[in-house]
């Protein structure tokens, strides 16, 4: 609850403002364990990195970040659930006339449509090679831009992890998660 408030108060502040939107996984257990897993059972739970090209086997974290890199929103999905059914699970409670910027994994056109015409949030989703919308070269640019600053933001959220980290039921893993995500936007406040 105090994340919410605290990301409430950073988009309230900021008005319109730009964002960016990505996900990254944590392994519940390593793939030769999974079958020993007590925390989560089932292949909803067993992902796909392709950027590392590794199967993992536990939660993906949806995260916003501002244009500072500092975290607003997030929830867990299963490893299994792409970004774009992810998308939809995500509040996204930003102002009028902000910018969401994420990559090609959102692209969901039903989507960027609507939230720019009920909200006036538009969806800026870089593209693919064979996509039906094409980017100018400068709005291809500035979607690059924007998106270097989440990868590092994933980084030093990642550093904060314990190498281990040592749960007994799956929401106790969960919280442990959040403390991590509110240790990290708390530090990046200071």
């Amino acid at each position: 609850m105090m994340f919410y408030q605290i990301g409430d108060c950073l988009k309230t502040a900021a008005g319109a403002s730009e964002y960016v939107i990505d996900s990254f996984p944590v392994a519940v257990c390593d793939n030769i364990r999974i079958s020993r897993s007590k925390i989560v059972k089932g292949k909803q739970w067993r992902g796909k990195q392709c950027s590392m090209r590794r199967y993992f086997y536990g939660v993906k974290v949806q995260v916003l970040v501002n244009r500072h890199g500092i975290p607003v929103e997030f929830c867990f999905v299963p490893g299994s659930e792409s970004d774009v059914q992810a998308l939809k699970k995500l509040p996204l409670a930003v102002a009028a006339e902000s910018n969401i910027c994420g990559d090609s994994a959102y692209t969901d056109y039903t989507i960027e449509d609507d939230m720019k015409k009920a909200d006036l949030i538009q969806l800026m989703i870089q593209r693919k090679s064979n996509a039906k919308r094409k980017d100018e070269p400068w709005i291809r640019f500035i979607k690059q831009y924007m998106r270097k600053g989440i990868e590092t933001a994933f980084s030093q959220i990642k550093a904060l992890f314990l190498r281990k980290t040592h749960a007994v039921t799956f929401k106790g893993f969960l919280i442990k998660l959040v403390m991590f995500i509110l240790g990290f936007t708390l530090d990046k406040l200071t």
